[in-house]
């Protein structure tokens, strides 16, 4: 590596990629602690050893005019990164973690600054907006991807892939039983428990919280005793949750306990996206690490 760059840049938007991006920096350093670790992201990531340049994760946006507000600090942050990969410290790769919006963006300033692109967690073209295979067949130099069904999917397209499962594997390693769930939440075994997960996003909770609650209260209407638990992300003010949930049940807030609020529940109550898929079977570990190789083996041919 004489005369090449150890730095990595990784790019996350949103709190799940931060949490994936934490995985995935603490296995980087698990391999060759020698790397610089730097880009955007947020707690998890800073926690994990990565250089926060710019934290947009607790203004995650789903679209809409909260989304057309965050334009401008999204500019100020693509503006600052393009610089970085520009500069005479450029990365010798850069990693990209969903937020395809902006992360397809940033991989065209990348291949123009002749940075090879890793993408971590692609976007999902084969469910919506196809057309955007052709950008990543352009842009990026590897696609690392996380469902089994990718691989021939963005092979036949013609872009470069390697299947290494969904991080998520890694991160429910650790996840309690259910007799441990609810024995730490202080919940007995025959009480019926629902589980509230509204999201990660502040126009999620605004849209989806009301409706969780008004179901709630005919639960508890038709199951006297049932108990509520709503796992609060940590991009979330617990105020604007309490306003929600306000004329409803008893609700109890727990921040930071997403995966034992999944393993004390008998029913969930959650907004689709990243939470759904934590709440499945998952047990495979390694996912990082096997991620993490592809990306030194990017780096090291750069």
């Amino acid at each position: 590596m004489t005369g090449r760059s150890k730095a990595i840049m990784l790019v996350a938007g949103e709190a799940s990629g931060d949490l994936h991006g934490a995985g995935l920096c603490r296995a980087l350093r698990g391999l060759d602690p020698g790397w610089r670790l730097f880009g955007m992201g947020g707690a998890g990531m800073a926690a994990a050893g990565m250089d926060l340049l710019v934290d947009v994760t607790a203004n995650a946006v789903v679209g809409g005019s909260e989304a057309l507000g965050q334009v401008p600090r999204l500019y100020r942050a693509y503006r600052g990164l393009r610089a970085a990969l520009r500069g005479v410290e450029r990365p010798a790769v850069l990693v990209l973690i969903d937020f395809p919006e902006f992360n397809l963006c940033l991989a065209r300033a990348a291949q123009r600054a002749g940075v090879p692109v890793v993408y971590f967690i692609p976007p999902q073209v084969w469910a919506w907006r196809g057309g955007r295979v052709k950008t990543i067949r352009r842009f990026v130099s590897l696609v690392l991807a996380v469902f089994p069904f990718e691989t021939p999917l963005y092979r036949r397209a013609g872009v470069p892939v390697e299947f290494v499962g969904h991080p998520l594997l890694d991160q429910l390693e650790a996840v309690p039983t259910r007799e441990e769930a609810r024995r730490g939440l202080g919940i007995e075994d025959r009480t019926p428990v629902i589980g509230l997960l509204p999201g990660s996003r502040h126009q999620e909770i605004v849209r989806m919280l009301p409706l969780m609650r008004d179901a709630a209260a005919q639960v508890l209407a038709a199951v006297p005793g049932t108990r509520f638990l709503l796992g609060l992300a940590p991009t979330i003010d617990r105020r604007l949750a309490v306003h929600h949930l306000h004329g409803g049940p008893p609700v109890e807030i727990l921040g930071g306990q997403t995966h034992a609020v999944i393993r004390a529940a008998d029913l969930l109550l959650a907004t689709s996206g990243t939470v759904t898929l934590e709440a499945a079977p998952l047990g495979e570990p390694g996912v990082g690490t096997r991620a993490a190789r592809f990306v030194l083996a990017q780096a090291g041919a750069a």
